[in-house]
């Protein structure tokens, strides 16, 4: 996802994705913790998504 696919949506848009997002990091945490997840990158992008979200609302405000 880039910044500027997020920079036209609307903050009840973004903040729902931020929270689906987080959810999503939330998983993948718990996957490598328990061994399971097989592409640790997927960690690092889900990281970025959720700062480039967070940037983008900040942007709306």
């Amino acid at each position: 996802m880039k910044y500027s696919d997020l920079a036209d949506k609307s903050a009840a848009e973004l903040q729902a994705m931020l929270k689906e997002r987080k959810t999503e990091l939330f998983t993948l945490k718990i996957k490598k913790q328990m061994m399971q997840l097989q592409n640790t990158s997927e960690l690092r992008i889900a990281k970025k998504d959720v700062a480039r979200i967070n940037t983008a609302l900040r942007a709306a405000k």
